[in-house]
């Protein structure tokens, strides 16, 4: 079991509504492949498991194809997302770009604090049961993610919705489902302390470019195992 780092908020606020609940039950079962990609959507079966009335159901049905999880096809309904090699490229790309900006404004603006907290982050990481045995990287969300963190430490918020909202839940998908190729987690472990280092030094221009590397060589390791055939996943 993964061990857990107390951060400031972490915790889920109170007052969820049961579509709130709902939602990421969801979320959860597709984003760590409890539910394959492209399987079909039953609004039935899952007002069954869940206990819940359509009303609650499609809310969270709708607000999960918001976040690109589901997606409805033509006189089939609804399914979960299944990305091509050529999206899931794409995806890549996109995050390259994006977080490579995240990361220079981060070493211009994260607070000497939020620096060391992301220290603690992935101290926690390398303590995680998984990691240390060699099956996979670190996955919580939030601020457990070293990656939201640094978005987050850019200080801009457009910046943060397009990577922490819109995109966060898919990225996620894949870093997760792509999570034990042998020696990937402890070289992307080395990976994200380097960049750190950068942040930590003020380096914004070597963040940039060492975060850029590091979801370039996720990308490339993602495309050899798909060219491989093999559905192991690996992190990103």
């Amino acid at each position: 079991m993964s061990q857990i780092l107390t951060l400031p908020n972490a915790a889920p606020g109170d007052g969820e509504t049961l579509s709130d609940q709902i939602f990421k039950k969801i979320q959860a079962a597709i984003v760590k492949g409890e539910m394959a990609p492209g399987s079909k959507i039953s609004e039935p079966e899952l007002a069954r498991i869940h206990g819940v009335s359509r009303g609650p159901l499609r809310e969270a049905l709708h607000r999960l194809e918001g976040q690109r999880l589901l997606v409805r096809v033509p006189h089939a309904g609804a399914r979960v997302v299944s990305l091509s090699q050529q999206e899931l490229c794409e995806l890549y790309e996109i995050r390259e770009s994006l977080e490579g900006m995240a990361c220079r404004l981060a070493a211009e603006r994260m607070p000497a604090a939020e620096v060391q907290e992301l220290r603690r982050v992935l101290e926690a990481h390398e303590r995680d049961e998984a990691f240390q045995a060699g099956l996979g990287y670190y996955q919580q969300e939030g601020d457990y993610d070293f990656h939201y963190r640094i978005v987050k430490g850019s200080g801009n918020q457009m910046l943060f919705r397009m990577l922490c909202d819109e995109l966060y839940q898919l990225a996620r998908m894949y870093r997760i489902q792509y999570s034990t190729t042998p020696n990937r987690p402890r070289q992307s472990f080395a990976e994200h302390h380097r960049i750190l280092d950068a942040i930590a030094d003020r380096d914004g221009e070597l963040a940039e470019l060492l975060m850029r590397r590091h979801i370039r060589a996720s990308r490339l390791n993602i495309e050899q195992q798909i060219a491989q055939g093999n559905l192991r996943r690996t992190e990103a």
